[in-house]
């Protein structure tokens, strides 16, 4: 009986060593898979706080919790479940999927940048208070995107695993990234709170810090909304030059990529930086060059419908309608000359009078 209990602690203690094994092979792997995907983390760490701004500062932690919910119904519902069945049985599919999203990016980006400039001073007073629900559904549609590039990118560092080893590994990896952002993305955005708090400490350092941190958040929060336009555009654009590149088009990726060569073996020590900074701002540019493109096709498209449905509305309007001046009232038009109004019949045995207009009838002849 000692003898079987003993050997049955030993398969335990065998089970336990494999677990303990596999989970650090699981941590291990989804911290290397995450660490490729640092730049769109950082990007969508960027670009969220935009979608905060103008709210009541008791709705801003709300709101970032309701964007984070999405986010991961995003990576659990959405991205998790296709890009493993995809990479199973069609794992071609998933660098064209990848590329919509990269045009649909770049799209966000130029229409952004597109309403700076055709409304910028037409609002002269106070702002209109955002909806709500419109700010969370836009961040958690941006969120798709930006989730499913750090998916793709960590499903890619461990594609020679299994199947269910791969589930853990990206599970893991959407928690940790979802954490991440938006718990960064709280901090960034009730800073001045903190700032608002330190302000009213008895410590002259503490106070002055404070009051340092209240005036600098608008302008903190303004540069996240610039920096997260722009990684939008080099987000999407970027993705657009690699997929080009995998689907067989190379010429626009090696162009960039020998920019990049070039600018990090020209500046030395600082090769690593100015090559990175060259290939963000070619991809940004190409992100905001097909942005643009389908900004000015979405707007032409939508103003021609437009045009067409007030045109159709007034050729409606324009047409008279019964019981109104120069409609006609019982059905068939009247002859020239007629008045609108219709003569009662005449009695049986009498002649009717003449029409208005008409010449004197004859004389009866005898």
């Amino acid at each position: 009986m000692s003898a079987g209990l003993a050997a049955l602690l030993d398969d335990v203690a065998v089970l336990a060593r494999a677990a303990a094994a596999s989970v650090d092979d699981v941590g291990v792997a989804a911290a290397k898979a995450g660490a490729k995907a640092a730049g769109v983390v950082i990007d969508d760490a960027a670009v969220t706080p935009q979608y905060v701004r103008g709210l009541a500062a008791e709705r801003e932690i709300p709101i970032v919790k309701r964007i984070a919910l999405g986010s991961l119904r995003n990576k659990f519902l959405i991205i998790l479940p296709v890009i493993l069945l995809l990479s199973e049985f069609l794992p071609m599919l998933l660098t064209p999927l990848l590329m919509i999203g990269g045009a649909y990016l770049c799209y966000e980006g130029a229409e952004k940048i597109w309403e700076r400039i055709a409304h910028h001073g037409e609002h002269g007073g106070a702002e209109q208070q955002p909806d709500e629900k419109t700010l969370v559904a836009g961040a958690i549609r941006t969120d798709l995107i930006l989730s499913a590039e750090i998916m793709v990118i960590s499903l890619n560092e461990v594609a020679s695993e299994t199947f269910w080893a791969r589930l853990a590994i990206l599970s893991v990896v959407a928690v940790i990234m979802t954490v991440l952002v938006y718990g960064a993305v709280g901090l960034i955005v009730k800073m001045d709170d903190v700032g608002l708090r330190l302000a009213e400490k008895d410590s002259k350092g503490a106070a002055k810090f404070g009051r340092g941190l209240v005036k600098a958040m608008p302008k903190v929060l303004t540069a996240l909304s610039v920096i997260g336009t722009a990684a939008m555009l080099w987000v999407g654009g970027h993705i657009l030059l690699v997929g080009a590149n995998d689907l067989g088009w190379h010429f626009p990726y090696s162009v960039v990529h020998h920019a990049e060569e070039a600018a990090h073996h020209a500046t030395g020590a600082l090769g690593g930086v100015v090559g990175w900074t060259v290939n963000t701002i070619l991809s940004a540019i190409v992100g905001l060059i097909i942005g643009g493109l389908i900004v000015a096709f979405m707007a032409v498209t939508f103003h021609r419908k437009k045009s067409h449905g007030e045109t159709k509305s007034h050729g409606e309007t324009g047409k008279p309608q019964h019981g109104e001046a120069g409609a006609p009232l019982g059905g068939a038009e009247k002859p020239h000359g007629e008045t609108g109004t219709t003569a009662a019949a005449p009695p049986a045995g009498e002649v009717a009078a003449p029409a208005t207009g008409t010449a004197e009838p004859e004389a009866p002849q005898k």
